[in-house]
């Protein structure tokens, strides 16, 4: 009778309760654990999705020696994928979105049209859809598309849904997900929503997020959290085809236009993102050179995102891209030292973390 009584008090001692097991799980990294970077990537000539590593935030890996780790005609309904961003939520899972697009489908046989739908009406590219990608372990990753003329019925005509981002806005408790998109033929412009629990669906209709002086379009936002304020770099898309940057101490309103370029390339520039260096007070902005050949990207370092320092071009300087050349729109995240050996052991990359 008493080893009866006893048993329920073992176990008790051996098998945390659920609440300690949440906690456990919820258990999620900071930057003082980070201990290498993660870019993911796309390439035009095969719209799949690439992924490379870095101890140190300059020099990068491709983990499957330049090829996709996942094939754009495998996830996508345009059967390739563009503009991939990464993030990883506070409940610890990684989060993709990508433009579900392929702008050589109908040379690659995957439709009978350049488009899907009417250019004169629709204009260039003219999708419809995000590719919306969930893992918790960077390596087996579930996969669906975002219709977003679908998703509420004021969006039916819509003209494109490019470039996607991710961030969580600690005031609402959401992830709030912010993409280009234009009516029609009409001006190109940066829209936010909120994201339902499972990322499946669009929770909120898309509403303007920043207004460009004199109506002009604008595409590609990227939002860093920089203390109390948000920086959001994009690009003007009236031809001039540089990166800008606009500051407000609210994650979705309030931006102040700044007139000043933040980019120091003579060709056209598009994609801006931000990662910061582990454990130190620097930022490395990207951009990606579209209008040189081969593509390239090109970055600054800056300390207070009002001076940035030119680092010049993949392979041109500080910046390295060891084993790939002419990637496309990119996105960094940091990842633990076991995130970054699991990833690497995975697709055999002889790198130690």
């Amino acid at each position: 009778m008493k080893c009866l009584f006893k048993l329920p008090l073992l176990l008790l001692f051996i098998f945390p309760s659920s609440a300690a097991l949440a906690q456990i799980r919820t258990k999620i990294p900071k930057e003082k654990d980070m201990a290498a970077y993660l870019m993911v990537y796309f390439k035009d000539d095969t719209h799949g999705l690439y992924m490379a590593l870095s101890k140190d935030g300059y020099r990068f890996t491709d983990i499957n020696n330049a090829k996709p780790i996942i094939a754009g005609d495998t996830i996508a309904e345009q059967k390739g994928i563009r503009d991939p961003y990464i993030y990883r939520a506070p409940d610890g899972t990684f989060y993709l979105a990508l433009t579900d697009l392929h702008i050589y489908a109908q040379k690659m046989g995957y439709r009978l049209t350049e488009w899907e739908r009417d250019g004169k009406q629709y204009g260039w590219g003219n999708n419809r859809g995000l590719v919306l990608m969930k893992s918790k372990d960077l390596i087996n990753w579930s996969h669906q598309v975002l219709r977003v003329d679908q998703a509420f019925p004021e969006l039916s005509d819509i003209g494109c849904a490019w470039a996607p981002e991710l961030i969580y806005d600690e005031k609402a408790q959401k992830t709030m997900i912010y993409f280009t998109m234009r009516f029609g033929t009409g001006k190109d412009k940066v829209y936010y929503a909120y994201m339902d629990k499972d990322f499946t669906k669009l929770e909120t209709a898309p509403k303007l997020l920043f207004t460009y002086p004199k109506d002009v379009a604008y595409i590609d936002a990227d939002i860093t959290r920089v203390g109390n304020q948000y920086h959001m770099f994009y690009v003007p898309h009236d031809g001039t085809a540089g990166v800008k940057q606009a500051i407000s101490n609210t994650i979705n309103s309030g931006y102040k236009y700044d007139d000043k370029w933040y980019d120091p390339e003579e060709k056209g520039c598009e994609a801006p993102t931000v990662y910061k260096l582990i454990g130190q007070k620097k930022w490395h902005l990207i951009y990606d050179i579209y209008r040189i050949n081969p593509h390239n990207f090109g970055f600054s370092e800056t300390t207070d995102f009002v001076n940035f320092k030119n680092l010049g071009h993949f392979n041109e300087g500080v910046m390295k891209s060891t084993n790939f050349v002419s990637p496309k729109h990119c996105a960094v995240i940091h990842l633990t030292q076991k995130e970054a050996q699991r990833l690497a052991n995975q697709w055999k990359l002889d790198m130690k973390f």
